[in-house]
């Protein structure tokens, strides 16, 4: 039962990245299309990028003074639990005004006192774990949720069995469909019969991936390979681009349509956060992973290893990435069954409609 044509109040909560903000907003444009007279409040953290992705999304956002552990620097940590009281009084404050039906936590660290606070007040309360390694918070608060939404199998170690339902991750809708190379290819201003790599590494790029792809400019001149390059705002790379010298390369810190770069793409080389992984099974892409190190529990090392077991991607560990990537990445491209293999494998783990699954499941648990 969906509860058709009922006034239904939902908060998502969580972000910090892309990675915990984009399948919120496929949650709830989900949550929409089924019920279209749901009303959908976000709640993040006021000081980081969902304040600005959540709203040009077109969905209401309130942002809590929150923080989270900092593993690096532990004497920073000394205004954690301050904040952590402040962002409860703030979330008992924001659900006494929007009243909701249900709360949705998405990931990072401001999803829990939202969850936490739904849970005190016996509302229906769900969980998004997209990675396969779970986080502590979530695991704390999955004990009492209402239904578990995650990835993939075996994720029984982390929650109680009962509550778990396997959906995949919920992917930007523009990124649903693929687009061919020699259409994606022509906003790079390169040729569609030659070999590509997409090399990316997140908003503020991928510090390792940025040095080694920067250090192998005159291999992918030599070997003729196309390059996409993402490098994310932080990293000035000593090129620019484009110029006669590097005729086949595309740089800029940001891309603007992730689908064509996935089609323009022979070979992905990437992070190995949990969205981005669910993109590259939707595109089918063979992929080169290098798990960013300081990930939470490592997580992104899980992540690309379940691929690597179903030998749907290829993993190089950051530490390595300088010495290997360039090797590896030629060893690849030079190897047509390969590539194929892998976008075979990859293919075949994609969930494609993993956010009306979450949503369906949602609204079939609330009450009438």
């Amino acid at each position: 039962m969906t509860n058709a044509g009922k006034h239904i109040k939902v908060i998502i909560a969580g972000g910090g990245t892309g990675g915990h903000i984009f399948p919120g907003l496929a949650i709830a444009g989900a949550l929409q299309r089924l019920q279209p007279a749901v009303e959908i409040l976000y709640v993040g953290d006021k000081t980081r990028m969902e304040m600005q992705r959540v709203p040009e999304a077109g969905y209401k956002i309130i942002g809590l003074t929150i923080a989270g552990f900092n593993r690096s620097t532990l004497w920073k940590n000394w205004s954690l639990p301050f904040k952590l009281i402040a962002s409860f009084f703030q979330v008992r404050s924001i659900f006494k005004k929007f009243k909701p039906d249900a709360v949705v936590g998405v990931g990072g660290y401001s999803s829990f006192p939202v969850l936490r606070y739904a849970q005190s007040c016996g509302i229906p309360s769900f969980i998004h774990e997209s990675n396969s390694l779970a986080g502590r918070s979530n695991m704390m608060i999955g004990k009492k949720a209402t239904k578990i939404f995650v990835a993939s199998d075996g994720m029984e170690k982390y929650f109680p069995k009962d509550k778990l339902v396997v959906t995949g991750n919920p992917v930007r809708a523009e990124l649903s469909d693929k687009v061919g190379k020699g259409e994606a290819i022509k906003i790079f201003g390169l040729q569609p019969d030659k070999k590509t790599v997409l090399a990316i590494g997140g908003s503020l790029g991928a510090k390792s991936i940025n040095e080694a792809i920067q250090a192998n400019l005159d291999a992918f001149k030599k070997e003729d390979i196309q390059l996409i390059w993402q490098t994310g705002k932080n990293f000035k790379q000593d090129v620019n681009f484009p110029n006669e010298e590097y005729k086949g390369v595309w740089c800029q810190p940001f891309i603007g349509d992730m689908r064509k770069a996935y089609g323009a793409a022979d070979v992905v080389v990437a992070r190995a956060g949990a969205m981005t992984i669910a993109e590259l099974k939707i595109q089918n892409k063979a992929s080169i992973l290098i798990p960013y190190p300081y990930a939470a529990e490592d997580h992104q090392t899980v992540n690309a290893r379940a691929l690597v077991d179903k030998q749907a991607a290829v993993m190089i560990a950051d530490r390595d990435v300088k010495q290997e990537l360039m090797p590896q990445l030629l060893k690849l491209m030079s190897d047509e069954a390969e590539v194929k293999k892998l976008e075979n494998n990859i293919g075949l783990l994609a969930v494609k409609d993993a956010d009306t699954l979450i949503a369906r499941e949602i609204l079939n648990n609330l009450k009438s």
